[in-house]
């Protein structure tokens, strides 16, 4: 059995490595086409233009998913595994609830283009990284407050490293995003796509982009901490029969033995 298919770890490696791919065929088909630029772009301005845009979405929402069913199985492990800690299980519903709306503002950056409806894609942005980054924050503390009957120290400190990664991330996009769409470099900057090296803004533009790049991906390498403890997660399915067909008969006590005793064999 390889390492991805033991327990649940398969959902937070889907989840990593489909958004990455939605990230990196966007780019490449934004380029190949030559909608942007090849030099660092928004990851927003690879899904403007058709067909890009379709795969942008497509693939995103499909992120969103994946994301919602691995938040959820973290916090039904955290719950599990703390069945009696009042603090402990505070925290776990909060995070379930920012991880959540994280993903509902992954959702709307995948329908709701930077370049056709701006305002409404930065509210999606802002859902996504930074709740999302106080969603990491509130699960390194978890990681924090389990060591060690449950976490180790390492995977507090990795946890911590990401989050301190993604925070990084975002103060810089932010501060150069202001100094770009301040207006000392002209107007109506949220519509180009092209950039000359030796126009007035350029730095500023490349910081951002940069910024947002590490920001996407320090969040998703944050996900990659959860694979070795969701090796010790297992899903089945316990399925129990109330009858032998789909017609609403009585049933005699018997029936009733036999269909319990088929119910145990599956």
């Amino acid at each position: 059995m390889w390492w991805f298919q033991q327990g649940l770890s398969v959902l937070p490696v889907a989840l990593v490595v489909w958004s990455a791919a939605s990230f990196v065929f966007s780019y490449i088909t934004a380029i190949v086409l030559h909608h942007v630029d090849p030099l660092v772009p928004y990851i927003s301005d690879t899904g403007t233009i058709p067909p890009e845009r379709c795969l942008f979405g497509i693939m995103l929402n499909i992120s969103t998913f994946l994301g919602m069913a691995t938040m959820y199985v973290r916090y039904k492990q955290v719950y599990a595994l703390n069945p009696e800690k009042s603090k402990i299980l505070k925290l776990n519903k909060i995070g379930l609830t920012l991880g959540l709306m994280s993903c509902f503002g992954l959702c709307i950056i995948a329908n709701f283009q930077k370049c056709i409806l701006y305002y409404i894609h930065v509210v999606g942005a802002c859902l996504t990284f930074g709740v999302g980054a106080i969603y990491m924050l509130v699960q390194t503390v978890l990681s924090y407050l389990m060591q060690p009957e449950v976490h180790s120290k390492d995977i507090f400190w990795i946890r911590l490293t990401v989050l301190l990664w993604c925070c990084s991330s975002i103060v810089s996009m932010f501060v150069s995003s202001v100094v770009l769409y301040s207006g000392l470099y002209g107007t109506n900057l949220v519509q180009k796509l092209h950039w000359d090296p030796q126009e007035n803004g350029y730095t500023a533009h490349i910081v951002s982009t940069v910024s947002e790049w590490s920001l996407a991906f320090s969040f998703l390498s944050f996900f990659l901490t959860y694979i070795r403890d969701f090796q010790k997660i297992s899903l089945r399915a316990v399925v129990s029969l109330h009858g032998q067909t789909l017609y609403n008969t009585p049933q005699s006590f018997a029936t009733d033995e036999q269909t319990l005793l088929i119910a145990g064999s599956i």
